[in-house]
């Protein structure tokens, strides 16, 4: 009997993705066959970027790894998780205060929608970053150019000076 096929899901908002991002990503496809990595469209995040825009920035960063493709996606993770016939959400972890919200959130997936939740630790140098984090340094004038892909970071500079 053959090895099963693993497709794994990874949802986020990525505004934008991050080196921390990317650091998943490139782990998480070395556990699964493929994995689709879900721009969420949230009604409650002012985001600076499209879901249009973010899945084009993420699908470019990612076009050369195998298996990996990208999405956007509303509602439920969940449903969206069912409706891709995904074994398994992936989610990234940098710190306890990521461990205890996670763990509430992949038990309640799992006793709602029966899917199963795998966790992969970022790197250290990636523990303290998040997109929110990224927008509101960049935004008060802040250098965040080595917690991005570069072509992230000129696609910031840009919108902000829109603003």
């Amino acid at each position: 009997m053959g090895k099963k096929f693993i497709r794994a899901l990874f949802p986020g908002s990525f505004d934008p993705i991050t080196n921390g991002h990317l650091d998943v990503i490139n782990r998480g496809i070395k556990l699964f066959d493929e994995l689709i990595i879900a721009v969420g469209r949230s009604p409650i995040k002012n985001p600076l970027f499209t879901p249009e825009e973010r899945v084009e920035m993420i699908a470019e960063l990612v076009a050369d790894i195998p298996g990996v493709s990208v999405e956007s996606f509303d509602g439920l993770t969940v449903k969206y998780a069912a409706k891709k016939k995904a074994d398994v959400i992936l989610r990234g972890l940098r710190s306890l205060t990521d461990i205890h919200y996670e763990l509430k959130l992949a038990m309640t997936n799992r006793s709602v929608a029966g899917i199963e939740t795998v966790f992969v630790m970022t790197s250290e140098q990636y523990g303290f970053t998040s997109s929110t984090l990224i927008r509101e340094v960049a935004t008060l004038g802040g250098d965040v150019s080595n917690l991005i892909p570069k072509t992230i970071y000129n696609r910031l500079q840009q919108r902000l000076k829109k603003s």
